[in-house]
This record gives C-alpha cells, sequence and structure tokens, in this order.
C-alpha cells in the first residue's frame, strides 16, 4: 500500500468511524426473524448441574468484572431457578488478560456436532489472486450478535459466587454448535458486489 492509499484510507475510517462497534453496549445484535441460536439437545439427556468451583481473589475480581460488562450489555440475566448449570473457566490471554469462557462440556455431549462446513484457508487466499487491496470483516463479538431461543435459554446457565446467570444470546460458543456466525453471514455477504463496494482491486 503507497502512502498516499494508506493516508486516504486512513482518513475514510476517521470519517466513518461510528459505524463501528467499540465495546459491547455498541452491539444491537441481529433480529430474531432473521436467526435465533437453537440447541438440538438430546430430549433423554439428563441435565446436569456442575459443582461449584473456587478461585482465588484475582481470578474471582477478574470473572466478576467481566460478568459486570455481560449483564450492562444485556446479554446475560440474573436467575434463580436452575436445571443445567456450568462453571466459568477463566482462559489467559496473550496480553495477559483473561477471557471468561463456560464449562459446556455436559451440555455439548447432549447436543449432535454442527455439520456446517467452515471454509478452508488455502482456498480463501488462492481466490485473492491478482488482487491489488483486500478487504477484511472482523467480526467483533459476533457470537454475542445471535440470539438465543427463548426455549434453550434455561439450559446456558452458569453460576460465580452465590449467583447464577442465564445467556440470552450466544455470547458463548457451544462446541457443536459453530457453524451460527458463517451461516448467518455467507447468504448477505454472497450477495453483494464487490466491484461496487471495493472490496477487491485487481
Amino acid at each position: 500500500m503507497s502512502p498516499v492509499v494508506e493516508r486516504q484510507l486512513t482518513q475514510f475510517l476517521k470519517e466513518n468511524k461510528e459505524v463501528f462497534a467499540w465495546s459491547m453496549t455498541d452491539l444491537h445484535g441481529i433480529s430474531p426473524d432473521i436467526i435465533t441460536h437453537q440447541l438440538s439437545v438430546n430430549p433423554n439427556a439428563k441435565p446436569v448441574k456442575q459443582k461449584k468451583r473456587m478461585f482465588g481473589v484475582e481470578r474471582s475480581q477478574a470473572i466478576k468484572d467481566e460478568v459486570d460488562k455481560l449483564l450492562k450489555a444485556k446479554y446475560i440475566r440474573a436467575v434463580q431457578y436452575l436445571q443445567w448449570l456450568e462453571n466459568v473457566v477463566l482462559v489467559p490471554k496473550p496480553n495477559g488478560k483473561w477471557r471468561l469462557c463456560i464449562d459446556f462440556t455436559d451440555l455439548n455431549k447432549a447436543c449432535p456436532k454442527d455439520p456446517f462446513p467452515l471454509p478452508r484457508i488455502d482456498m480463501l487466499v488462492d481466490s485473492t489472486s491478482g488482487c491489488e487491496m483486500l478487504s477484511f470483516l472482523h467480526a467483533y463479538q459476533g457470537y454475542n450478535k445471535i440470539p438465543l431461543a427463548p426455549e434453550d435459554q434455561e439450559k446456558a446457565k452458569f453460576h460465580h459466587g452465590s449467583r447464577s446467570f442465564l445467556l440470552q444470546c450466544h455470547a458463548f460458543r457451544f462446541e457443536k454448535c459453530g457453524g451460527d456466525v458463517p451461516m448467518t453471514c455467507q447468504p448477505y455477504v454472497s450477495k453483494l458486489d464487490w466491484a461496487e463496494h471495493g472490496g477487491l482491486h485487481r
């Protein structure tokens, strides 16, 4: 990219910065009329309530901070009556911070695997041959945008401290249902006129 093009692109992004999501609260999500994340739980599966795990002071504070952000963004809500109940898991990030995950081991075992085929990276790279410029879409908080079907929210619960919470959206990726985001985006992306929108320049 030449210095001139880089300056033009930087200026263009600055002028349109309001279209980007900078925090969880900036995300409006996808309408339930388009898609809801549904769990195909085996009707014969017995609900599992995982025994509560204990965390040290640092990790407990990290969990509390993340839970507070999820509550503010309305991705989760507090609940009292439980069937399925999972634990949270903290995974260290490269920047030294913590990533909050949920241990859906038992719930995943009760769900069939999602057969939706994910794209092959080598084929995507080959398809860009001869292009001068590429535009990449970063699906920020991609799974947070998909609402969880109301009838399945009761199965996606976790506990921390003395409280339990219910997921209202696909905020944490389920192992057997990884195709929701690409499956939702694909019909819309395939309709775009890339030459008109400047996505690929040859």
